[in-house]
This record gives C-alpha cells, sequence and structure tokens, in this order.
C-alpha cells in the first residue's frame, strides 16, 4: 500500500484534516460534512481513494446516475448490503419507498452486515442534484445520525457553495471544507507524474511546462489538460522518434509542437472532434478549417449549455431591457404591445447592431429558456469564457454599479438561428424586432 501523499498529490492539508475529523473506526464522526470547489478539483478522487486506502465501511453515490430519491436511497442500501459479500445478500435487492422506510432498513442492514458500532461513511457526489429532489431529502441526510441512532456520515460533493443548499427553513449545519483551485505548480506536479516509462521524468515535465505555458491562461480544468497533454505528446516526441534531435533539444521540439498547440488552443473545452480525428489532423498537418466537424465560424458545433449561452446572448444584444419580462416571465399579466413599444422607436435594433449587456441578464434569460434547473458552476462559466475566446462573444466593459462585466454577441440572426435549431428552440418568437 502507497502512502497517501504519494496517491494523492496536492491536497495535504485537506486530507489531514478529513483524517482528523475520521478519527478511529469506533469513534462518532461529524454528522455531516460538505466539501465544495470548482470541477476536476479532486474531491471525488480524493474521497474515493481515502475510503479505500483506510479500508473504511462506505458507500459512494453519483447523484447524476439516481435521479429520483426512491433510486438513491434503494441504491444506498444496496451498496451497504454488499460491504461484506455474500451471494444470498447481495443477490436480494433492497425496496425502498420513503425516508422513513430508508432509515429503518438503515438499521437493519447495519446490524445484518456488523457494521453498527463503527462509523459508516455515505458519500455523495455531484450533491447539487439533491435540490431537484424532495425538500425534505437534504434535511434528512444532514439528520441521518440523529434519526437512525447510528455512527453515521453523510458527505456531500459538490461544485456550488453550501448558501445554495441551505432551506429557508433551517436545518443542521455540516462541516464545510473548500477544496481550492490547483495552481501551476500543482497542475506541473500531478500532470508529470503521469509520465510514460519509455521517456525520462525530466523529458515529460518539460513538456508538461510547455503545454501549461499554452494553455494555463485559458483551461484550468486538470481532466482537459490531461486530455490535450495525451493527446499531443506523440508530436512533441516526434522529433526524438525520428532522430533529428535528442531530448534536451528544448528549442527544436518546441519549434515542433508550437503551431499543433496553437490548433488545439481552438477546441479547448469543446471536444468537437475525437482523438482519431486529432492525430489524423497532426499527420496530414492541415488547417483547421479543412477537416470535416472543426470550428469554422458558420460550422461550429458548442456544448450543450453554450448553445443556450449564445442565444440568451443574443437576445439580450437585440432586445430591449424592458421586454424582458414579456418574454420571460410566465405570468406576467396582459401586455399591449402598444404599451411598451415609443412611437419614435421605428428602427429595427437589428440595423443598430448589437448592444452590451450585464452578466446578470445573460444568466436570467438563460435560465429562463433552459428547460431543465441550471446550477450556476464554474462549468456555465468556463463556457461563456469560450465564447469570448471564439469570438462568438465580446467583453467590453464593467458595469459602472455592480462592477461586472459587460459583453455583446457578434453572431448573425442566420447563425443564432442554426445553433437554436439543434435544440428544437424557436429564437424568433422571444425577438422584439419580430413582434
Amino acid at each position: 500500500m502507497f502512502p497517501l501523499e504519494n496517491v494523492v498529490l496536492c491536497r495535504e492539508s485537506q486530507v489531514s484534516t478529513l483524517m482528523a475529523l475520521f478519527g478511529e473506526r469506533h469513534h462518532f464522526s461529524f454528522p455531516s460534512i460538505f466539501i465544495y470547489g470548482h470541477t476536476a478539483s479532486g474531491k471525488t478522487y480524493v474521497m474515493e481513494t481515502l475510503m479505500k486506502t483506510s479500508e473504511l465501511p462506505h458507500v459512494i453515490v453519483n447523484c447524476v446516475e439516481c435521479f429520483t430519491s426512491r433510486i438513491l436511497l434503494e441504491h444506498i442500501l444496496n451498496q451497504l448490503n454488499c460491504l461484506t459479500p455474500s451471494k444470498d445478500e447481495c443477490t436480494s435487492h433492497i425496496a425502498c419507498d420513503s425516508f422513513n422506510d430508508f432509515v429503518r432498513l438503515f438499521k437493519k442492514v447495519t446490524q445484518d452486515q456488523r457494521i453498527d458500532d463503527q462509523t459508516v461513511y455515505i458519500v455523495l457526489d455531484k450533491a447539487e442534484y439533491l435540490r431537484e429532489m424532495e425538500a425534505n431529502l437534504l434535511p434528512a441526510f444532514l439528520r441521518l445520525q440523529e434519526l437512525t441512532n447510528r455512527n453515521v456520515t453523510v458527505i456531500f460533493l459538490s461544485q456550488i457553495v453550501w448558501e445554495k443548499f441551505r432551506p429557508n427553513t433551517g436545518c443542521f449545519e455540516p462541516f464545510i471544507m473548500y477544496f481550492p483551485d490547483y495552481s501551476i505548480g500543482h497542475l506541473q506536479k500531478i500532470l508529470s507524474h503521469d509520465h510514460p516509462p519509455e521517456y525520462s521524468a525530466d523529458f515529460y515535465a518539460a513538456y508538461i511546462n510547455i503545454l501549461l505555458g499554452v494553455f494555463y491562461t485559458v483551461c484550468r480544468d486538470l481532466k482537459e489538460l490531461r486530455h490535450l497533454a495525451a493527446l499531443n505528446f506523440s508530436k512533441y516526441c516526434e522529433p526524438v522518434v525520428k532522430g533529428e534531435a535528442n531530448e534536451r533539444d528544448t528549442r527544436k521540439l518546441w519549434r515542433n509542437i508550437e503551431p499543433h498547440l496553437k490548433k488545439a488552443m481552438h477546441t479547448v473545452y469543446l471536444r468537437e472532434i475525437s482523438s482519431s480525428q486529432w492525430e489524423k489532423l497532426q499527420q496530414d498537418d492541415t488547417e483547421m478549417g479543412q477537416l470535416k466537424g472543426l470550428s469554422a465560424h458558420a460550422h461550429v458545433e458548442l456544448p450543450y449549455y453554450s448553445k443556450f449561452i449564445l442565444i440568451a446572448a443574443y437576445l439580450a444584444s437585440y432586445n430591449p431591457t424592458r421586454t424582458d419580462k414579456r418574454f420571460f416571465l410566465k405570468h406576467h399579466g396582459k401586455i399591449k404591445k402598444a404599451s411598451f413599444m415609443k412611437k419614435h422607436e421605428k428602427t429595427s435594433n437589428h440595423l443598430l447592431g448589437p448592444k452590451p449587456f450585464p452578466l446578470d441578464r445573460l444568466l436570467a434569460i438563460l435560465y429562463s429558456i433552459v428547460d431543465s434547473r441550471v446550477a450556476p458552476t464554474a462549468n456555465i462559466f468556463s463556457q461563456i469564457t469560450s465564447l469570448v475566446t471564439l469570438q462568438l462573444l465580446t467583453l467590453v466593459g464593467h458595469d459602472d454599479q455592480l462592477d461586472g462585466p459587460k459583453y455583446k454577441c457578434t453572431v448573425s440572426l442566420d447563425f443564432v438561428r442554426a445553433i437554436a435549431r439543434t435544440v428544437n428552440f424557436d429564437i424568433i418568437k422571444y425577438l422584439y424586432d419580430f413582434l
């Protein structure tokens, strides 16, 4: 068994805090722990590694997979029932219809598994999805230790802060822990740890240093950077494989990889092409627009929420602010068109060009036009940044009162209509000029 510091890199303070909270197996731990941080900050990995390394009785559940409370509760109970595997117990499915049943069955399962005198850990990953389930579910999980009279700790892993969870009626407050983003030094250390055995650690570390020098300003997501490192490493090694340079000839290696990293910059986060397509692009040395599926401005393929962000930005740029109530409030009452049209307003907003809008207005329109509930996570804000990088949005300044960013949408009506069709959204119904 490797020491934890060799397995969990750059999270020493968080690991030591968690180990202090856990204590010994038979010690009563904190009833609930809330861990939050941006995506790819190591929350799930640290928790999985701690549980497996310490061999603690635990259940890890992804709330995206368990989209109803019944599935979630049954999943927890059935995982607990298989902690000490036996054919009879694991083949029998435990049904659970309510949280009252869950409390009763939880006591029974922990007693049958002979872990009623140990701390049982229930880890709920992507915990922000609990807000879409029954209102009593979150408060009940927070007080599970009290309700079951068992030594149990519920750990919530989320990308959003606790204030977005706290019910208006009040609830038991969990122990809150923050996982900060990895610094450039941390990313260098973690990514260098993945070096292939056929190359020296120093050679791969030099490659990671070049990669971070190019991408760190626009991408700090460890998963995305790891994907980019694996995708472009073969091109970096090419001069060494052909015998044209050695591992220490950094200048020649940089000149070889530089144009390919610039191409990769255009598809950060988008994943518009597969790895095999990207390798074909590297071999053929073709331009970005020459391979089907890449970001030509007229044929851009965006992530799901980026499409709605772009639609919301277009509506915010070309609709007057006072019309938002008419278009996006369900119960706005009857408003006659003539009552909010000024007599002197005869020029089309599309002829005047896009107007700047604040970030708050963009997000308000986004939440109105997306069918599902969207959490204001780092993913949403990173996709807005990606649209600015792709020059589909323009950052034009800051709001004087709130000191927040202002944007303009730079795409044409035909372009945004093409994007809207891919998500079955009729944008014309929401445009003031087409009333």
